[in-house]
């Protein structure tokens, strides 16, 4: 009976330690969180299989997205206008004033602020249950966590201007005007600065984080969208859809360094790890571009239909690409461009966020 009883508990320990493996290598899995605008949800893939794992649900027309530095929050902000009278969790601190406040000239017309106010969910990924719902000022279009993980930046495209909220209090610290139809923003790595694009007036504002101000606007031209920075933070990347371009800014010198032709709606834009490789979608052209940047050798393949937000794996480099006309995402080698998994969506797939191991 000893015997039997020290088998069965030796048959137990095996199976607690197996799972133990299990759960670990899924900790140290890598995934993408795709907010799936309209469809309500956000699609969770695995970056090694190229498989949707699980859905996020909950949401309201999730377009923005954005990790915590340890990958233990999605921060998601709702492109949707809300009554600002809805049971949703408010941080202390936001006013009707402030709601108002802000209105930067010339962005798109909307329903007064003091009346609607936008959302961000805080989801909790080893569950991906919403954790918190919080409250900012206007719908959200696209989304940054500060490099120390203190603040969720939300981009407000009917307001002229960007919220900041504290992650643990929950609470509105800073609103800062920054121009017409704010896009896209990122933060450099010691995270003393944030960059802004206006599509509005064809700029990007270099705002300071530690108070809360605009302290240069530079020049790009046309509707300048989507960004990202370069290793060390020199070259900054704007996909400018006017002309079809990216356009890259020398940050030291505020100054616009190069151009690169694209195609027409020149939309999503990503870098390849080391820099070296600049990777863009044409929504209107129906194309995918990758260009080395040390040769100025330009590659170039048709992607169909409507290319749109792009992301780089960093698990392997790959390059994954939504669509913008169907519910589906493209995993693109990063050398070739050609297509090596077409992954089916809920919905349109918008901003990507990439979990590391």
């Amino acid at each position: 009976m000893k015997l039997q009883a020290r088998n069965r508990w030796r048959s137990s320990l095996v199976a607690t330690v197996l799972m133990s493996l299990s759960l670990t290598a899924m900790g140290d899995s890598a995934r993408a969180f795709v907010p799936m605008g309209t469809a309500d949800s956000v699609g969770v893939i695995d970056l090694e299989s190229y498989q949707i794992t699980s859905t996020i649900s909950g949401t309201i027309n999730t377009h923005g997205s954005a990790l915590t530095p340890d990958g233990r929050y999605l921060v998601a902000g709702s492109l949707t206008a809300h009554d600002s009278q809805e049971p949703v969790s408010r941080p202390e601190g936001v006013t009707e004033d402030e709601h108002a406040a802000h209105h930067g000239g010339g962005a798109p017309a909307a329903a007064p602020e003091d009346a609607n106010t936008g959302r961000i969910y805080v989801v909790d990924t080893s569950t991906n249950a919403i954790a918190r719902t919080l409250e900012v000022p206007g719908p959200v279009h696209h989304v940054l966590v500060t490099p120390d993980g203190r603040y969720a930046v939300s981009t407000h495209p009917m307001g002229g201007g960007i919220s900041v909220v504290d992650l643990e209090s929950g609470q509105l610290v800073e609103t800062v005007a920054t121009g017409p139809a704010p896009n896209y923003v990122v933060a450099t790595d010691n995270g003393q600065s944030l960059l802004v694009s206006n599509t509005g007036n064809g700029t990007v504002s270099e705002v300071d984080t530690r108070h809360w101000f605009v302290k240069r606007n530079l020049r790009v031209g046309g509707s300048p969208e989507h960004m990202v920075l370069a290793p060390g933070n020199e070259r900054l990347y704007v996909n400018d859809v006017d002309s079809g371009q990216v356009v890259a800014l020398e940050l030291s010198k505020g100054a616009v360094a190069a151009r690169y032709d694209v195609g027409a709606e020149s939309h999503g834009v990503g870098l390849s790890a080391d820099g070296g490789i600049l990777y863009a979608t044409s929504k209107g052209g129906d194309r995918v571009v990758r260009i080395d940047l040390a040769s100025g050798t330009r590659h170039s393949v048709s992607l169909a239909p409507a290319p749109y937000h792009l992301a780089v794996s960093p698990v392997d480099g790959s390059l994954l690409i939504t669509s913008r006309a169907e519910a589906r995402l493209w995993v693109l080698d990063p050398g070739s461009l050609e297509i090596v998994d077409d992954v089916s969506l809920d919905g349109i797939g918008h901003q990507i966020s990439l979990e590391a191991y």
